[in-house]
């Protein structure tokens, strides 16, 4: 991987556009215990909180990433090619649990340079992340009516917001 550091002053993206199309591979973990998952993720968002730049992402908690996330203070976010849409797919349908689905994916998890979650060697970009805030989504709180309706198990999501601590693409 030769990815130089953006700074986080520099970072552009067209925010819809990177989590509608681009999709990301989200880690959590710590790569030095080889204990970390990886999934796809879609959606979320990028700005500014707490005087902070952040990237939010949301994870179910029947999700075996969830665990990951829970246990340590750390999440990578790894933007690949769309020669890589095959393997996002092989993240975003199997279980860690049930399968090396990285291997399957034919990625290779290395270590990151600020943060413990790994990241993957085959990514163009990564953003490396330390958890700052985390709660459940409350869905007597959805104004939209269609929201809901994206819920039919009720598996509400836990929304992460991340500070950015290294962009390198």
């Amino acid at each position: 991987m030769s990815l130089k550091t953006i700074p986080v002053e520099s970072f552009q993206v067209k925010p819809h556009d990177a989590w509608a199309n681009q999709w990301y591979a989200l880690v959590a973990g710590d790569y030095e215990k080889n204990e970390f998952n990886a999934m796809t993720v879609a959606w979320g968002s990028f700005g500014t909180m707490w005087h902070k730049p952040f990237a939010q992402i949301v994870v179910r908690p029947t999700r075996y990433t969830f665990e990951f996330l829970e246990k340590y203070e750390s999440f990578t976010l790894n933007a690949f090619s769309i020669d890589y849409r095959k393997a996002l797919q092989i993240l975003g349908s199997r279980s860690g649990k049930d399968c090396d689905k990285i291997k399957e994916a034919g990625l290779t998890p290395v270590a990151s340079s600020r943060v413990k979650a790994p990241c993957f060697n085959e990514a163009n970009m990564v953003i490396e992340c330390v958890t700052m805030y985390k709660a459940d989504f409350e869905p007597s709180q959805f104004v939209a009516s269609d929201i809901d309706k994206l819920y039919p198990k009720k598996d509400y999501h836990r929304v992460y917001f991340g500070e950015i601590v290294e962009i390198r693409g």
